[in-house]
């Protein structure tokens, strides 16, 4: 294979392009009859530019990077190669000042301060302003898994979502929060997590004006506002607004529990179970109440402390129309109206239908014996 440099000539080139008898190129071109390329159709207004057209058809690849020893077909294609190599970045975006090595990039940046999305999914509708952005989303709807990851064989419709993923069995989280010192693997999870230092919330909830710092935890919440339910249980048939959700209620039905406490050895499914229970063994309560100064250990435990002192009681018995600040006392309150009793006693086989009713009754027990 013959190699060319950068600082040659065109005409050094071609001459020496032809004395190293290119076969396939020449092949290409004695099969076309007038200035049209014969592989794909291109046509062109002069021969000579046909004839760099063809070298793309070509697996002769002329010109080799001194950096790297990827190869071209092209001397510009190696010249624009090159840059990547270098740290001059001429093109400045004038919408953000973000700087690139290569015109090319500039123009397809462009495109993300554009509304103009002209590339428009034949399945969903859904439209790109990049044809590639296209390409990748169809992947979606098709099974076609091709990139596997070698570590755990979880498969991938793109290559850059493998990339992505290998990260997770990476030890090096390069991106590191200046507010609490917390490191992330990727330079977007780092950005989102600022969200959190962050009082803005700028996506509104249409239906309960909740804010959110992030779009995706907006359409996250929509889903309450939904009652389309698309993710069902195979074991015990419950249906959830979205697939984490199932992914999560599925761990109930394994007994798998991989996450253990090293305090009190107690085992959880999830990680992010774990996390919180470690705080049962930690003294920091970080999150203060600004109505009654009461310190809680979870941000949640505070939100749900919070509704105490309100007077909103949105969740609402549908038999008695009694009200309650929160789901899980309604959910308690509603086997009043049921007949189920699934607390037993195990000295009478007595049963309630709430757990602090058999405490209640267990006292009874406790005073029979005392008085004996």
């Amino acid at each position: 294979m013959l190699y060319f440099q950068v600082d040659q000539t065109e005409e050094e080139c071609t001459r020496m392009f032809h004395t190293s008898h290119c076969s396939q190129t020449e092949d290409l071109l004695l099969t076309c009859s007038s200035k049209k390329c014969s592989v794909c159709n291109k046509s062109f207004s002069r021969k000579d530019y046909l004839k760099t057209h063809l070298l793309m058809h070509s697996n002769d690849e002329l010109f080799k990077c001194s950096v790297c020893n990827k190869s071209f077909s092209r001397k510009v294609y190696l010249k624009a190669h090159l840059l990547v190599h270098s740290n001059e970045k001429l093109f400045k975006c004038s919408v953000c000042n973000k700087s690139f090595s290569r015109k090319s990039d500039l123009k397809t940046h462009l495109l993300v301060h554009s509304n103009d999305k002209l590339f428009k999914c034949s399945f969903c509708n859904k439209s790109f302003s990049q044809k590639r952005y296209l390409n990748k989303h169809l992947l979606v709807h098709s099974n076609e898994k091709p990139f596997k990851c070698s570590v755990c064989n979880k498969s991938f419709s793109t290559k850059s979502d493998l990339k992505t993923h290998l990260l997770v069995h990476s030890n090096d989280k390069l991106f590191k929060c200046s507010v609490c010192n917390k490191s992330f693997s990727q330079k977007r999870y780092l950005n989102k997590h600022l969200l959190v230092h962050s009082n803005e919330k700028p996506f509104k909830c249409s239906v309960c004006n909740k804010s959110f710092s992030r779009k995706s935890d907006l359409k996250t919440h929509l889903l309450v506002h939904s009652n389309d339910k698309l993710f069902k249980c195979s074991v015990c048939n419950k249906s959830f607004s979205r697939k984490g959700d199932l992914k999560i209620h599925l761990l109930v039905h394994s007994n798998e529990k991989l996450f253990k406490c090293s305090v009190c050895n107690k085992s959880f499914c999830r990680k992010c179970d774990l996390k919180i229970h470690l705080l049962v063994h930690s003294n920091e309560k970080l999150f203060k109440c600004s109505v009654c100064n009461k310190l809680i250990s979870r941000k949640s435990d505070l939100k749900t402390h919070l509704l105490v002192h309100s007077n909103e009681k949105l969740f609402k018995c549908s038999v008695c129309n009694k009200s309650f600040s929160q789901k899980r006392y309604l959910n308690k309150h509603l086997l009043v109206h049921s007949n189920e009793k699934p607390f037993i006693c195990c000295i009478c086989n007595k049963s309630f239908s709430q757990k602090r009713y058999l405490i209640k009754h267990l006292l009874l027990h406790t005073t029979e014996k005392l008085f004996k």
